[in-house]
């Protein structure tokens, strides 16, 4: 079949956006889906918990380690075919979990899926830019971070719930089905998508010179570690030292992804105008939110509050992240794309690895303030920054602006 024609206005202009943001849903709600089953995917494989969390850092950072050079390597690959395998193989690598009966053997698809994960996340935002309808590139790139977002926060809930429900192996088995229906919309509305603005090797020595990308990357690790920590361990948490029930458990993970929405939503309208205030503040909430979490999981009176914090924060700083990269980087966007997808994941893998260590040694009741400490270090250096510069994010150029359009006063000021 040959690739579709792309569309210029209308519904139809849409439907390529509409379906990477279901490709992104697929692929976030893959990445976090071992977060709510830990429990299950130990008792079936007989390890502990803390083990198992292994699955979670081996992801990420086989995703760290290879995001860079496969988008090196695929840099000149036409955008479209490239995607579509990426499906495929992330697809198979799912459906073979049904057959898993160890954690060699878990960990192996699960390192399939990761590869695909790589390549997938460093063209992804640039390939979104470039399908959306023309003067709808905020709208666009919005849609596909929303898929991004919501996978991210609804995730774990939806996948814990599918686990309880079918078994886990079968969990991964239905989203392998998601990707399997993606490729089918994607092979009939995505247009051939050549390469372009990719970037190269000769990319990296540019673009880490720019300050503000060099903090966003740095803030990414420290916060992300910090997040993770807590999060990879949140069912374990919230039942030993908040007495719940497996069932509470998702109830809490259902209301954090509906905080992420909420969060998301409120970004949305306050990041570009008030860029330092949408980076200080989520970070402040994030740091007391998981401080807090311990001391309030006893009572839903407390906790259902302190969740909604939470995931509203999460989300805005992730929301607050990806726009700076666009921002700054979009001459050479699969590079730096990936290289943010490859600091986010040592984050994630980082943190289920300290959350892994703490939880062996001292048990869970001090993971979350570990996590807490971590994000204490980003929200301060920020904090420190606004105080003494009026802004939280250092000196850039805003190179995602359409041609023609005015710099902001904002940006001419710190540039």
């Amino acid at each position: 079949m040959t690739a579709p024609q792309r569309a210029r206005s209308g519904f139809r202009a849409w439907l390529p956006v509409i379906g990477l943001a279901f490709a992104a849903f697929v692929f976030n709600t893959s990445e976090f889906l071992p977060v709510g089953l830990l429990p299950d995917m130990a008792k079936s494989l007989n390890e502990t918990v803390s083990f198992m969390g292994l699955v979670i850092t081996g992801y990420a950072w086989v995703v760290s380690i290879m995001s860079l050079p496969l988008a090196l390597a695929t840099a000149k690959f036409e955008r479209r075919k490239l995607l579509l395998f990426l499906l495929i193989v992330f697809a198979c690598c799912h459906f073979a979990v049904i057959f898993v009966d160890s954690f060699a053997t878990l960990y192996a698809t699960r390192v399939g899926v990761a590869l695909t994960h790589s390549v997938f996340w460093s063209i992804m935002t640039p390939l979104a830019a470039r399908m959306a309808p023309a003067g709808k590139r905020a709208v666009g790139l919005a849609a596909v971070m929303g898929g991004t977002i919501v996978a991210t926060v609804l995730g774990v809930p939806i996948g814990t719930k599918l686990g309880h429900l079918f078994g886990w192996a079968e969990s991964f088995f239905i989203i392998g089905l998601g990707a399997a229906v993606c490729f089918a919309l994607l092979w009939m509305v995505l247009p051939e998508c050549p390469s372009t603005k990719a970037g190269s090797i000769k990319s990296l020595p540019v673009i880490l010179k720019r300050p503000a990308l060099l903090q966003l990357y740095a803030l990414t690790a420290i916060t992300v570690l910090g997040q993770f920590t807590a999060y990879s361990y949140i069912s374990p948490i919230l039942q030993h030292e908040g007495g719940m029930l497996e069932n509470d458990v998702v109830n809490v993970l259902l209301i954090y992804g509906l905080a992420g929405i909420i969060g998301t939503v409120i970004s949305s309208k306050t990041v570009d105008r008030f860029p330092s205030g949408s980076l200080t503040v989520p970070l402040v909430l994030l740091a007391l939110s998981l401080y807090l979490l311990v001391p309030l999981s006893s009572s839903w009176g407390t906790l259902l509050p302190l969740i909604l914090v939470w995931g509203a924060a999460q989300t805005a700083i992730c929301m607050a992240f990806q726009t700076v990269v666009l921002n700054v980087a979009s001459d050479a966007a699969d590079v730096a794309t990936s290289l943010y997808s490859g600091i986010f994941n040592i984050g994630i893998g980082g943190g289920a690895f300290v959350g892994s260590l703490v939880s062996q040694h001292f048990g869970f009741a001090p993971v979350s303030f570990v996590g807490g400490g971590f994000i204490t270090v980003s929200a301060v250096f920020c904090l420190v920054l606004l105080a003494k510069t009026g802004s939280a994010i250092l000196p850039h150029e805003d190179l995602s602006r359409e041609p023609g359009t005015a710099v902001p006063e904002a940006t001419r000021k710190k540039a």
